[in-house]
């Protein structure tokens, strides 16, 4: 039987420094696939389901987790979702990005929908009080915050008015 030979030390730093330099290269690799991986085009994508603010809202304070098993997809990701309801109020980010809150009177929530910098025009030609349909994907659903004593609103972004 031959005698085992154990590693040289400048062996065993070699053997470390190739497989911790091959995790880097790897991790380098994955990360820039991620980056430039292209966006998703919700304009150009096709509606998934068209529902009322109202109902959105309600369907999301009444059970959370079967709205999120009905609108996002088995990956986490929003299904694309046209939203109809009536313009509460308009305010602009720190992006600059429109934000349009669908909400009807009395309501104890709404919808937020934030604009994309491409969609920001049409969005600035709305005005409070009138009915529209939106068109983007959940970011996060309503719900209450018992700490705080309010309702928080659905909120939907890279959002765009459809005619």
């Amino acid at each position: 039987m031959k005698p085992i030979r154990r590693m040289s030390r400048k062996k065993i730093i070699k053997v470390v420094l190739f497989i911790v330099g091959g995790g880097v290269v790897a991790a380098l690799l994955v990360g820039t696939y991620l980056f430039n991986k292209p966006h998703r085009n919700v304009q150009e994508a096709a509606i998934d389901f068209t529902v009322s603010s109202n109902a959105l809202v309600d369907e999301y304070l009444g059970n959370p987790s079967a709205a999120n098993k009905k609108y996002l997809n088995e990956e986490g990701n929003s299904k694309i979702i046209a939203v109809t309801g009536e313009v509460s109020s308009k305010t602009v980010d720190l992006k600059n990005q429109q934000v349009i809150l669908l909400k009807s009177t009395g309501a104890k929530a709404g919808v937020s929908c934030t604009f994309m910098a491409s969609t920001n025009k049409v969005a600035e030609s709305l005005t409070v009080g009138q009915q529209v349909t939106i068109k983007g994907v959940i970011r996060s659903g309503a719900s209450y915050d018992p700490d705080l004593g309010f309702y928080e609103d659905v909120i939907i972004e890279k959002c765009d008015v459809l005619k």
